[in-house]
């Protein structure tokens, strides 16, 4: 808030003294005009598309000040002579009068600015250019998305299973398999019996707690494969504890588990309509191989990783 008060004080500062030096060159343009007007005094003709993608502003904005110049008659819409669908806007007589008779206040103004940034131990423009590249790569909301995603999973705990977590581990697996699939006889076979079917068999489950609470599971199940360790499975996060990076907690969890008890790779299987879970094992490391035969029907892609 701070710093979008202090651009549009400085912004409204300076277009004051705009309208006035307008005034004293005997200029007839309005301030809020002058992109539109900049980007059309070299002659040629554009259409609103362009000018706005040009200057960054929206296409109604450039519409209404077209229409207000054009009101002046400083410009001027016809058909494009390429594709008659199109109107483009160029300046008229009047626009290119006004336009030669503001060369020396441009030529004035320019001197002026550069006076400024002389007298300045900071560049504004490069600094403005730093802010947009930044924000352009990643926008003030995603960073504080992410800000807040750290400081929740510094909440949660993530802990190895133990028998009181069975109906976490059953409820909320049925949860997301019900909510996108169908229940299958191997999804029974390891929720209903998750000692017997995982862990006695070489596996282990690990349980994420956010205020003590159970909202997270996940599992290292033990291949019988001459090429992969574990599996990653059964990862499940409850809906009320989305955000606050649970599922990357868990799968590192999982990872580390595996790696201490010797694994050199692991396998997982999923479905590639679940993009967000697909985007999390991709960023954990994660990649594609070619398909194989697997006990789910809902099971479309296979990924692996090299540990």
């Amino acid at each position: 808030m701070a710093i979008g008060s202090r651009l549009r004080m400085l912004t409204e500062k300076i277009t004051e003294d705009a309208t006035q030096l307008y005034k004293m060159y005997q200029v007839e343009l309005r301030p809020k005009w002058f992109p539109v007007f900049y980007v059309l005094s070299n002659g040629e003709q554009k259409t609103i598309t362009a000018i706005a993608k040009e200057i960054g502003h929206s296409h109604p904005s450039v519409s209404r000040i077209i229409r207000e110049m054009g009101k002046k008659g400083f410009v001027a819409e016809t058909k494009d002579k390429n594709d008659g669908r199109r109107n483009v806007v160029s300046l008229t007589q009047k626009g290119i009068d006004v336009n030669n008779k503001a060369q020396a206040q441009y030529k004035d103004v320019n001197e002026v600015i550069e006076d400024i940034i002389s007298q300045t131990r900071h560049d504004l423009w490069q600094a403005i250019e730093e802010w947009e590249y930044l924000l352009e790569e990643k926008s003030l909301l995603r960073r504080v998305q992410e800000k807040l995603k750290e400081n929740e999973s510094k909440k949660v705990k993530v802990i190895d299973y133990s028998p009181i977590y069975q109906e976490d581990f059953k409820k909320l697996n049925e949860e997301w398999i019900s909510r996108f699939f169908k229940m299958e006889a191997e999804d029974h076979k390891a929720l209903d019996n998750p000692q017997q079917y995982i862990i006695d068999n070489g596996g282990f489950i690990v349980v994420a707690l956010y205020n003590n609470e159970p909202v997270g599971v996940c599992a290292g199940l033990k291949m019988n494969d001459p090429e992969y360790d574990y599996e990653l499975a059964k990862m499940a996060v409850s809906p009320k504890a989305q955000g606050k990076n649970i599922g990357w907690l868990l799968g590192q969890a999982v990872i580390s588990k595996a790696r201490q008890l010797g694994a050199k790779k692991l396998y997982l299987e999923s479905n590639t309509i679940l993009k967000p879970a697909i985007s999390l094992y991709q960023k954990m490391g994660f990649r594609k191989v070619a398909g194989r035969i697997s006990p789910y029907e809902r099971s479309n892609i296979q990924m692996e990783l090299d540990l």
